[in-house]
C-alpha cells in the first residue's frame, strides 16, 4: 500500500461522498422505486433468528446487530460509525440499510486511512498454518452478513473439520416461507433484496 493507493483512496471517498445525495434524489426518493419495493417481502426480526439470517437482512428488520459491533476484532472499535437499522421489514428497508452502509463504510475508511501506522503492514506468516489441536471458531461481519470459520484441528498440517458459515445461504432459506402467497414480481424483489452470492451459498 504506497502513497499512491493511499491517496487514490483519499480522493475516491471525496468524490464518492455527495454522490450518495445524488443515488437518494435518483433512486431512494424514486416513486417507482418506492411503490415497487415498500411493503413487499416483510420479514420480521423472528423470522431472521429462526433462520440465522444476518448482515442487511437482519437490520432491515429492526435489529442492530453487526460482528462488528456485538464481537468487535481489528481495529473496529476504535472506529466510530452507526449501524445502520429499519425497522419495518421490506424490501425498501433493506435496500435503505445498504444505502446507509455505503455512506458508514467512507466513514470507516477515512477514519482507517487516517489511523493507517508506516511502514511494512503485512504479517509475514508461514506457508502452511498447523493449529495445535482443538477447536477454533472466528466471525467477521461480511458485506451480506455473519461471515464465520470453524474449525477442528488434530494437530496435522490439514484440518481435521472445516465449516464455513455464510450469510447467503442462511439468507436464502427464508425465502419460500417469506414468498408464501406473493405474486412473481414480489417475489423476485424480495429474492433480489436479499442479495443472494450463488457461489457463496455453495459454500
Amino acid at each position: 500500500m504506497d502513497a499512491a493507493f493511499l491517496n487514490g483512496t483519499r480522493e475516491f471517498v471525496t468524490y464518492m461522498q455527495p454522490r450518495l445525495d445524488l443515488y437518494r434524489k435518483l433512486v431512494t426518493d424514486n416513486i417507482i422505486l418506492r411503490k415497487r419495493l415498500e411493503d413487499i417481502g416483510p420479514i420480521s426480526a423472528e423470522m431472521c433468528r429462526r433462520y440465522g439470517a444476518s448482515g442487511p437482512v437482519l437490520r432491515g428488520a429492526g435489529v442492530a446487530c453487526d460482528v462488528r459491533r456485538t464481537e468487535p476484532y481489528s481495529i473496529y472499535p476504535s472506529l466510530d460509525f452507526a449501524v445502520p437499522v429499519f425497522s419495518e421489514g421490506d424490501c425498501l428497508a433493506r435496500y435503505r440499510v445498504r444505502m446507509e452502509e455505503m455512506a458508514q463504510s467512507l466513514r470507516i475508511i477515512d477514519q482507517a486511512l487516517a489511523q493507517m501506522p508506516e511502514g511494512p503492514i503485512q504479517a509475514k506468516v508461514p506457508r502452511v498454518l498447523k493449529l495445535p489441536p482443538g477447536e477454533y471458531y472466528f466471525a467477521v461481519e461480511a458485506a451480506r452478513g455473519r461471515f464465520a470459520i470453524r474449525v477442528v484441528s488434530d494437530g496435522k498440517d490439514i484440518p481435521y473439520r472445516m465449516k464455513l458459515r455464510t450469510p447467503s445461504f442462511a439468507n436464502l432459506t427464508l425465502f419460500e416461507e417469506a414468498s408464501q402467497g406473493m405474486m412473481l414480481p414480489d417475489a423476485l424483489a424480495l429474492l433480489g433484496s436479499l442479495d443472494l452470492v450463488i457461489p457463496d451459498i455453495d459454500r
